[in-house]
């Protein structure tokens, strides 16, 4: 049954990709007040919500989720109805050489925000009973997929990288937190997402932008790699339903039955490029293999039935057509990338092995061991 969405949404990570899609969406909603909480990692970039950043219902708060204190502060100053926790290192390849930074963000920032919650909650128990904890996953925990089947709510965790396993803890301390205080708690597990707004370091930004610049269109392996691609305004609406219809201790895996191989991405972003940039074609020419990424899965694929049988959702975006408004949207909004391409990451290879890796990874646990201490 559907009840009254909470007024006061406090959404972490909210300048990362999906997090400004999801404040866009939930400011365009009647009633419905949003509070940003967002560090600006490498990632996060307060250009994706200059549409909303004078908006009376939108507020934007600088806070490290790691941080117990600012968090704490943040509960008690911004009093939510509900919590979107999407604040996270993300990239893969990122994570194989510095793994110790996603254990801190993905894990003890999932913790500390849980431990957040619990704690403004105990103060305010008549709150709890509409009080929602959405917690954002992926399918990557679930592992790799053979030719056949898809991922479900119940399908067994196997996560094959440092990422994928900070993710699969967190959502193993979320549902602990339910279980164990009875912590209003919901864990969506998404296949990827695609759209504006997406830092250039992922494959569908990083192969327009590459071949819009006539650069190397870079494919790992021999490109078989599976993934099922989801919009992410698709993914917006799916978060807002949860909140609306999601019950304590609910899973939903969201996604779009869209599978495709990572050589079928680029050569489809490559023939929409030869037609909207007709200079620059056949920009297939620019695809060549490099060496594959350690610890690759091979397929994802998400069974969203339960989504869609009992909260009604349904992803509406088919993948060519919001691949095109994808690649549209980069070609009109250079003022928006420019400055993340030349000043942050230029599309250089991530994610190799190697003695740069191993002493990469040993720093990330020195700063975190000096962290903890008194």
């Amino acid at each position: 049954m559907e009840r009254s969405i909470a007024v006061r949404i406090l959404v972490t990570g909210g300048a990362g990709f999906i997090g400004s899609a999801l404040c866009r969406y939930l400011i365009a909603q009647p009633d419905v007040q949003v509070v940003n909480v967002d560090k600006l990692t490498y990632a996060g970039t307060l250009a994706s919500l200059e549409s909303i950043a004078k908006n009376m219902r939108y507020e934007f708060v600088r806070a490290d989720i790691c941080d117990a204190k600012a968090i704490n502060a943040v509960f008690e100053a911004q009093r939510p109805d509900a919590v979107v926790h999407l604040a996270a290192e993300t990239h893969v390849d990122r994570s194989i050489n510095s793994a110790g930074v996603f254990a801190n963000t993905n894990v003890l920032g999932t913790f500390t925000l849980l431990e957040a919650a619990r704690n403004y909650l105990s103060k305010k128990p008549a709150a709890a009973k509409n009080f929602r904890f959405v917690h954002v996953s992926t399918d990557e925990v679930y592992g790799s997929l053979g030719v056949a089947g898809a991922f479900r709510e119940d399908t067994p965790y196997d996560p094959s990288s440092p990422y994928s396993a900070s993710k699969a803890a967190a959502d193993h301390f979320v549902m602990a937190w339910h279980r164990t205080y009875g912590l209003p708690v919901i864990i969506v597990n998404c296949s990827n997402n695609y759209g504006p707004y997406q830092f250039p370091e992922k494959l569908i930004p990083l192969t327009i932008l590459n071949a819009l610049e006539g650069k190397s269109l870079s494919v790992y392996g021999d490109g078989s790699n599976i993934r099922d691609w989801l919009h992410v305004e698709d993914h917006a609406r799916a978060l807002h339903l949860i909140l609306q219809r999601g019950q304590p201790g609910d899973k939903y895996n969201v996604g779009n039955r869209s599978e495709r191989t990572n050589l079928e991405v680029v050569k489809t972003i490559c023939l929409i490029l030869d037609r909207l940039v007709p200079e620059g074609a056949p920009h297939a020419k620019l695809i060549h293999f490099v060496e594959d990424r350690p610890g690759h899965d091979q397929r994802y694929a998400i069974d969203p039935s339960r989504i869609e049988r009992t909260l009604g959702w349904k992803a509406l975006e088919k993948f060519e057509v919001g691949l095109e408004k994808t690649i549209l949207w980069y070609q009109k909004n250079e003022a928006w990338w420019r400055p993340l391409r030349d000043g942050v990451y230029s599309g250089e290879r991530l994610g190799t092995l190697g003695r740069e890796s191993a002493l990469s990874s040993l720093a990330d646990l020195s700063a975190l061991q000096k962290r903890s201490r008194p």
